[in-house]
């Protein structure tokens, strides 16, 4: 396991991956969030997870398996996007599969990922888009001490016609 608190444990992709990740990225309820139009394949996700090089200085993101501890069972998904070690920030995403939701994950993951984000990679800061009628989502992220600093207007088209305002939720390292 890479990084520990409470009930969750975070790892690298392992092979036997790519059958979830299958399942989740194809997803459609999913696209919105994950900018997705189109279907994965198997064998893509496959040679994805096979070929995944879990160096975030080399490719400005990590993918990052959430398990419960305790039974190993595997609960969601952590990205780390758009790495700026010059600027000292980076973007990111969780998602916890829906029967998972509502019992400490997510918090769990989004403070294992501040300790790793600002004591290992010492980045200043921390940013996530979270549409701005999931309620859910920007109270999480608020408990976990992210900041609403700005609303993006009209930012994901989800209809033909129709639109939805994205939240820019910061979480800045306060130095002692």
């Amino acid at each position: 396991m890479f990084l520990k608190r409470n009930k969750v444990a975070l790892r690298a992709l392992e092979p036997h991956d790519a059958d979830l990740l299958y399942r989740w990225e194809n997803d459609p309820l999913l696209w919105l969030v994950s900018f997705t139009q189109i279907p994965f394949s198997r064998f893509i996700l496959e040679e994805f997870v096979n070929s995944a090089h879990q160096d975030i200085y080399t490719n400005k993101q990590l993918r990052l398996m959430v398990n419960d501890d305790s039974t190993n069972e595997t609960v969601g998904i952590v990205d780390l996007f758009d790495f700026e070690p010059q600027h000292a920030r980076l973007g990111v995403g969780i998602y916890i599969h829906e029967s998972k939701r509502n019992q400490g994950y997510a918090l769990d993951c989004l403070e294992l990922i501040k300790t790793y984000c600002f004591n290992t990679l010492h980045l200043k800061q921390i940013y996530a888009h979270v549409t701005a009628t999931n309620e859910a989502s920007l109270a999480l992220f608020a408990k976990a001490g992210f900041e609403k600093q700005g609303i993006k207007k009209c930012w994901n088209k989800t209809g033909l016609n129709s639109y939805e305002d994205v939240c820019f939720l910061q979480c800045v390292q306060k130095l002692e």
